[in-house]
């Protein structure tokens, strides 16, 4: 009898499991009874994901999980309907890592790189500075380059004056979920209008 590539180990007998196996088995099964969609009171269709191997606690870059493809592709949009409840450590088993396969180049989730980073870095050539603002997350990418666009309008000739011995300058990056309550939404204001408002706040 062939082994299940489910499983590691196989009893004498066809179709016989051994208790580990048959421990797997009813973990796997508890995990999957009557999966229902992740969802949040209230919360957005798409979220921001980031994937990482099964055996990695959170989000730390471990080389196994990097030699199967589960880090360095940044945060992905993520319909929240696709998302089957809270992660159970039973589904490992069932991921690309558990049959020691690299990630499909195309996880059919896009990149969720939605976000503005204005920084104030000396003028000195050295790359010490801090963030001025953080804008984020933008559903959309054209939403982002607008704000962008005026924002470095905004900047252009006054970017070495607004906070002194720095240049103030705009820069695209990955939307950090985890960092949330760091961004400012901006849907909610005129992201001109946040910027004055963050410089304003550095000069006071």
């Amino acid at each position: 009898m062939k082994c299940p590539s489910l499983f590691r180990r196989c009893g004498n007998a066809p179709g016989a499991l051994t208790l580990e196996d048959q421990a797997v088995v009813d973990a796997l099964l508890a995990a999957l009874k009557n999966p229902q969609p992740w969802t949040t009171p209230g919360g957005p269709d798409l979220i921001a994901v980031t994937l990482v191997h099964p055996d990695t606690p959170h989000a730390a870059a471990y080389l196994h999980g990097r030699q199967l493809g589960y880090t360095g592709r940044g945060w992905l949009r993520c319909e929240t309907t696709a998302i089957l409840g809270a992660w159970q450590p039973a589904y490992a088993m069932l991921t690309h890592a558990a049959a020691s396969l690299p990630l499909p180049d195309d996880v059919g989730m896009a990149p969720a790189h939605y976000a503005l980073y204005i920084e104030a870095r000396k003028r000195d050539d050295s790359l010490d500075g801090f963030t001025l603002l953080r804008v984020g997350p933008y559903t959309q990418t054209r939403h982002a380059q607008q704000d962008y666009d005026r924002l470095t309008a905004s900047l252009d000739g006054r970017e070495t004056t607004l906070v002194p011995g720095h240049r103030v300058s705009v820069r695209f990056g990955p939307f950090d979920v985890s960092d949330h309550p760091l961004f400012a939404d901006p849907y909610e204001a005129d992201a001109v209008a946040l910027l004055d408002a963050a410089v304003a706040g550095v000069s006071a």
